[in-house]
């Protein structure tokens, strides 16, 4: 449910922007493949969302939904674990997470030289 509450949210989002054309990049296969009508649920309580996600994809002149690996999208599946805990008072508006990309790692190794020239 967290999955679809995020994709509800960025769909929403989108909608408010005016897009009429949207790539939606995924980590759940799950959600992918039945948003796309390739696998049907069984889950009574996932119903209203895959309905309201179907609903929402008729604002779009083109949306497409691409499944990546989690493993190689953690950052995704973060973002997403936190839009579902954060209520809003307006369901329309969703507070901006301020994102920065570095160029390089944010971890280093840092040796010091002994007195002696051994590291």
């Amino acid at each position: 449910m967290a999955e679809y509450e995020a994709c509800i949210l960025g769909l929403n989002l989108a909608v408010d922007m005016n897009i009429q054309k949207l790539l939606v990049i995924g980590d759940s296969d799950l959600l992918v493949h039945q948003v796309q009508g390739e696998w049907v649920t069984k889950n009574t309580k996932i119903l209203p969302y895959l309905y309201h996600v179907q609903d929402m994809m008729m604002r779009f002149t083109k949306i497409e939904f691409r499944h990546v690996p989690r493993i190689q999208n953690e950052f995704t599946d973060a973002l997403a674990t936190l839009s579902s805990m954060i209520q809003h008072p307006d369901m329309n508006f969703i507070d901006p997470i301020p994102v920065r990309i570095h160029n390089h790692p944010a971890y280093y190794a840092h040796v010091e030289e002994k007195a002696d020239g051994n590291l």
